[in-house]
C-alpha cells in the first residue's frame, strides 16, 4: 500500500486485509469513545439524579441525534467524493471539494442550531416525554442544539480525513474529547448539581474541543491534505456543490429516516412510564456501543471502495465487504454472546433501580435479533456508500424505518397488544429490512458499471 503524505492513504495497491484491519481500528476505538462518553452521560445522571433524568438524557438524545444525522450525511459525501478523487488520482481538486464541503456544512449547522434551539419544547411534546423528565430533557435539547457548531465542524473534519484513508488523527481526536467530556459531566452533575442540563454542556463543550484541534491539525497539515485555507478557497464551485448534494442529501434523507423511525418507537415506548423509558435507553446505549464499535469497519469499507471503484479495481470492492463480514459477524457473536449471559450486569452499570434492572432479560434477547443483520450491513451499507450510490442506500432506509420499524412496532405493539414487547420486537426486525436487499444488489446486479462521482 502506498503512501504519499502522513495524511493520505492509497488503498488501490497491496496487501488489503491487514490493511483494512489496521485502518478499521482507529474507527472503532473512536466510535467507542464517542459511545463511551454518551453512556457516560446516562451513567452519571443516573447515579446523581435518578431514573427521571436517565430518561431526560435518553430522550432528549435520541432526539439530538436527528440533527447529527444531518451533518453525518452530508459530510459522507464528502467522504465518498474526496475517497474517488483519490482513486481516481485527480488530487488537483481537492482544495475545491474541501472548501466547498466547509461552506456547504457550517451553513447548514446555522440553520440547524436556529431550528433546534427554537422547537426543542415541541419536538420532546411531540415523543411523549414523561413529565417528570422533560425539564431535564429540555435543558439537554437546547444547550445541544446551540452547540452543533462543533458536531457539524468534528464530522466535516473527520469526513475529509476519512476519505483521505487518515484514521490515526481523528482517534486521538476523540480521545481527548471522550476524556474531557467524563471529566465534565462529573464537575457539573456531581460537583454543581447540574443534572441533564450539566451533561448536555459537557457534551457540547468536548466537541468544541475536538472540533478545535481538528481544525488546527488540518490546517498545519494544509500541503497534504490539498486545503490552503485562502479564503478564496471557502468559495462554493458550482460543480462540486451539485455532486456534494446530489450524495448529501440522499445520506442525510437516509440516515434521518432511520432516526426518525427509532424517535417513533421511543415516543411509543415513552407513553408506558419513566421505568419503560429508562430500560430502553439503556438498550439503545448498548446496542449503540456495538452498532457504533462496527461502524468502523464500515467506515473503512466506504473508503477501500470509493477508492477502488473509482480506479476500476473491482475485485478489490469485493474482497472489502467480504473482509468487513467476516470482522463484524466474530465482534458480534461474542458480544452478544456476553449480553445474553449477562444482561441484569450490563443493566446494572447504569442503575440500581429493580424496576428498570428487571426488564433487562426482556430487552436483550430482542435487540439480539437483529445482530446478525447489522454484521451484513455493515459490508454492504459501506459498499454503497463508496460507489456512490445513495439514492438506493435511501431507498433501503425507507424501507428498514418507515416501512418495516415504523409498521412492525405499531403492528406487534398495538394492534398485537404485546406493548413493549411488541414495540421492541418490531423494533429489531425491521432491521432485516435493509440487510436483504444489500446482499442481492450486491451479488446480483451490475453495480461495477456505474460511473464513479468523479468522472
Amino acid at each position: 500500500m502506498s503512501r504519499t503524505s502522513s495524511i493520505i492513504r492509497d488503498f488501490t495497491s497491496g496487501p488489503l486485509f491487514w490493511g483494512m484491519v489496521k485502518f478499521s481500528l482507529p474507527f472503532m476505538f473512536s466510535n467507542a469513545l464517542q459511545v463511551f462518553y454518551s453512556m457516560a452521560d446516562m451513567f452519571i445522571v443516573g447515579r446523581y439524579v435518578g431514573s427521571h433524568g436517565m430518561a431526560a438524557v435518553s430522550i432528549a438524545s435520541q432526539a439530538t441525534m436527528l440533527p447529527t444525522m444531518v451533518a453525518l450525511g452530508m459530510t459522507t459525501g464528502g467522504q465518498v467524493y474526496i475517497s474517488q478523487l483519490i482513486g481516481a488520482g485527480k488530487r488537483e481538486k481537492l482544495n475545491s471539494a474541501i472548501g466547498t464541503l466547509f461552506s456547504l456544512i457550517l451553513l447548514m449547522a446555522l440553520l440547524v442550531t436556529l431550528l433546534g434551539m427554537g422547537l426543542a419544547g415541541e419536538f420532546l411534546r411531540i415523543l411523549h416525554t414523561p413529565e417528570e423528565a422533560f425539564a431535564g430533557a429540555y435543558h439537554y435539547l437546547f444547550i445541544c442544539s446551540a452547540g452543533m457548531i462543533f458536531i457539524f465542524g468534528y464530522n466535516m473534519i473527520s469526513a475529509v480525513l476519512r476519505g483521505m484513508g487518515d484514521a490515526k488523527h481523528p482517534f486521538w481526536f476523540i480521545i481527548i474529547a471522550s476524556v474531557v467530556n467524563v471529566l465534565l459531566d462529573l464537575l457539573f452533575i456531581a460537583g454543581f448539581g447540574m443534572g441533564p442540563g450539566g451533561a448536555g454542556l459537557a457534551t457540547v463543550l468536548s466537541q468544541g474541543i475536538a472540533f478545535i484541534i481538528s481544525l488546527v491539525f488540518l490546517f498545519k497539515h494544509r500541503g497534504e491534505s490539498g486545503f490552503d485555507f485562502k479564503l478564496r478557497s471557502w468559495r462554493p464551485d458550482r460543480q462540486i456543490s451539485k455532486v456534494l448534494l446530489q450524495l448529501g442529501i440522499p445520506f442525510t434523507c437516509r440516515f434521518a429516516t432511520i432516526n426518525l423511525s427509532m424517535l417513533y418507537v421511543n415516543s411509543l415506548i415513552n407513553t408506558l412510564g419513566v421505568s419503560p423509558a429508562a430500560a430502553f435507553g439503556i438498550s439503545v446505549r448498548l446496542d449503540e456501543l456495538v452498532n457504533k464499535i462496527s461502524q468502523g469497519v464500515m467506515m473503512a469499507v466506504s473508503t477501500i471502495s470509493g477508492q477502488n471503484h473509482a480506479a476500476g479495481n473491482f475485485q478489490r470492492v469485493r474482497k472489502s465487504v467480504y473482509y468487513a463480514w467476516w470482522i463484524c459477524g466474530t465482534f458480534f457473536f461474542i458480544v452478544g454472546t456476553i449480553f445474553f449471559c449477562y444482561p441484569r450486569q450490563m443493566y446494572g452499570i447504569f442503575t440500581d433501580d429493580e424496576s428498570v434492572l428487571v426488564l433487562s432479560t426482556l430487552l436483550i434477547p430482542i435487540f439480539l435479533c437483529h445482530y446478525p443483520a447489522l454484521a451484513i450491513m455493515k459490508g454492504t451499507n459501506g459498499f454503497l456508500q463508496g460507489i456512490g450510490n445513495a439514492k438506493l442506500g435511501l431507498i433501503f432506509a425507507i424501507l428498514d424505518g418507515m416501512v418495516f420499524r415504523v409498521g412492525l412496532s405499531w403492528f406487534f405493539g398495538i394492534w398485537m397488544g404485546m406493548a413493549l414487547k411488541g414495540f421492541l420486537i418490531g423494533y429489531a426486525l425491521a432491521t432485516w429490512a435493509t440487510a436483504i436487499p444489500g446482499l442481492i444488489y450486491f451479488f446480483f446486479a451490475p453495480w461495477y458499471r456505474r460511473k464513479a462521482v468523479t468522472d
